[in-house]
């Protein structure tokens, strides 16, 4: 081999060299979701927000790997394992209960950062909300908790009313226990009956509410995906029976819902980026206390108020964060 030639080789395998070794270094960070990119890109950008804030930019300081279940719940745990072999730096949940719960059963050594409505430590994710332990931590809105706050919000508008119903997706039953039993809990000292109603599918919706207007005057709803990705359908059948209707789902109010109550989940998402900046940087999981929603808004639509024939009283419109005429 000539000198030039061998200067050549030794030079180009030089310059490659770092390039190789960066490319294993840079992180993995491994998004699991059960909803759909469409649903997601919000909390996405959110998570990428905070790890920005946190100077980790992506290309750069990680990569990303993404698994979306496209609301088949039921692909969660393979999806979940998907990740876990790939040896990704720590696994993202972007939605629900039930894709964390996938997170953890496919590990117990990958760090996974949460992001969801329910009580992690009723949920049997995390040992307490101050000392997690484990390799999980994240973020609860604590909408699942919110069921005698919104029974006390409907009772406040509709005072004489006998009956309220609640909407859950039967697929995911176990994960809104805590609400039915706050709902509950809420109703007993007003007197009011309750009347659980299951839907699974969109298809379902139309012959759940079939009727529900004869039996109850409004409607609690689950936050869940299905209720989330068919929030506007599910708000005019509501409208159709005159009944007045309440949800923490994203968007609810302005989607024809009468009233929306609960934390950001946008911001929450926010927040478990910061989380995910942090264990990259080195911290632990089970050291990094779980995250409590602290603020949480209120929404009116009024256009849905007089559709169904409810005058809201100026007292409560001045307690909304935003009101929607």
């Amino acid at each position: 081999m000539r000198r030039r030639d061998f200067i050549t080789l030794v030079g180009g395998v030089t310059a490659a060299w770092p390039l190789a070794a960066r490319a294993q270094t840079i992180p993995i960070i491994g998004f699991l979701a059960q909803g759909t990119p469409d649903e997601g890109a919000a909390l996405l950008s959110a998570v990428r927000k905070g790890l920005g804030e946190a100077n980790l930019i992506e290309g750069r300081d990680f990569t990303s790997e993404f698994r979306w279940a496209q609301n088949d719940a039921v692909r969660l745990p393979g999806l979940a394992a998907e990740l876990a072999q790939r040896h990704v730096a720590i696994i993202v949940v972007l939605d629900t209960q039930t894709a964390a719960r996938a997170a953890k059963l496919a590990t117990n050594k990958i760090p996974i950062v949460f992001s969801f409505g329910a009580d992690p430590v009723k949920a049997g994710l995390v040992e307490s909300l101050n000392r997690p332990g484990g390799n999980i931590t994240g973020i609860s809105t604590m909408s699942l908790d919110l069921g005698a706050k919104w029974v006390g919000l409907l009772h406040e508008l509709l005072p004489s009313a006998r009956r309220f119903a609640v909407l859950v997706n039967i697929e995911t039953a176990d994960a809104a226990r805590s609400l039915i039993t706050g709902v509950q809990q809420g109703a007993l000292p007003t007197g009011l009956q309750t009347e659980i109603v299951f839907a699974s599918t969109a298809s379902e919706l139309e012959p759940a509410f079939a009727g529900l207007g004869a039996r109850a005057q409004a409607l609690i709803v689950h936050p869940d995906v299905l209720f989330l990705r068919n929030r506007e359908p599910l708000a005019a059948l509501a409208i159709r029976e005159k009944l007045a209707t309440i949800s923490t789902v994203q968007g609810f109010a302005q989607a024809g819902g009468l009233l929306s109550y609960g934390s950001d989940f946008v911001e929450a998402h926010h927040q478990a980026g910061l989380y995910v900046a942090r264990i990259l940087k080195g911290e632990k999981p089970g050291d990094l206390p779980v995250q409590r929603a602290t603020k949480f808004n209120l929404v009116i639509n009024l256009k849905t108020a007089k559709a169904i024939g409810l005058d809201i009283p100026a007292m409560f419109q001045a307690r909304a964060d935003e009101v929607i005429e």
